[in-house]
């Protein structure tokens, strides 16, 4: 296995990402980091998910706008920190985030480490939505795509994934947090409405662990739910991402 710098060049720019190697080839995995950016931790969970055979692309969602790492621990007591990272999430719209989504699929379609044409995609808090919106927009590429303590994923907004779901071809798996008030009770619903009406093969389920549960260096991160969510991405994969 190893990890590659690399550089994808978007219509918005260069988007400098690292891309996690199995030793033979095999299907790729987009995976979009939460609120926070790419950080060490992320790279580690793009390593355990390479290391179940898959090429894993970690890109820096915030490429537009150079920022300094937050501190994770401290970013939402502080009220300056908290405040820095709102403007930042909010700089990266729905049309950015499909527009990226498209340029990082052309750029898996030409690395030879890559077997297939399909590929799966994960995302954490604000990367939940960038999965589901990557599922919708790109139906004949993503077969399979996940959403881990997504916030907004059913909103009162134009944007919203939920409204999306009839554009779904991929097998989907959305697991909520408790008491999540990025992801409320009548959003989870309104979700499920959504993929029903939509004919979307789905598991929408809610783990009992708080928002963050799945990324290690979250304060609220839960071993027990991580476990979890890393052996239902496997099965999702397992079954939609032919070798």
């Amino acid at each position: 296995m190893s990890r590659i710098a690399v550089t994808i060049t978007t219509p918005d720019g260069l988007c400098t990402a690292t891309l996690h190697t199995p030793l033979s080839a095999g299907p790729a995995v987009i995976l979009y980091a939460d609120a926070a950016g790419v950080r060490g931790t992320f790279a580690e969970m793009a390593d355990r998910l390479c290391a179940l055979g898959y090429v894993v692309l970690l890109p820096e969602g915030y490429y537009r706008t150079p920022y300094a790492p937050f501190d994770v621990t401290t970013v939402f007591t502080v009220p300056e920190e908290r405040e820095r990272l709102t403007r930042l999430a909010r700089s990266v719209t729905a049309e950015m985030a499909v527009r990226d989504t498209g340029a990082y699929l052309d750029f898996l379609a030409d690395r030879s480490e890559v077997a297939g044409s399909l590929v799966g995609t994960t995302g954490y808090c604000m990367g939940g939505r960038f999965s589901l919106w990557a599922a919708a927009q790109y139906p004949s590429r993503v077969a399979a795509a996940a959403s881990f303590h997504g916030g907004n994923l059913a909103a009162d907004d134009p944007d919203s994934p939920h409204l999306l779901a009839d554009r779904m071809r991929a097998s989907v798996l959305v697991a909520a947090a408790e008491s999540d008030s990025a992801f409320p009770a009548e959003q989870f619903e309104r979700l499920r409405e959504a993929f029903v009406a939509g004919g979307v093969r789905h598991t929408l389920e809610t783990y009992p662990a708080k928002h963050g549960f799945a990324v290690p260096d979250n304060d609220t991160y839960d071993s027990a739910a991580a476990e979890r969510h890393w052996a239902a991405l496997a099965a999702l994969y397992a079954e939609n991402l032919p070798r």
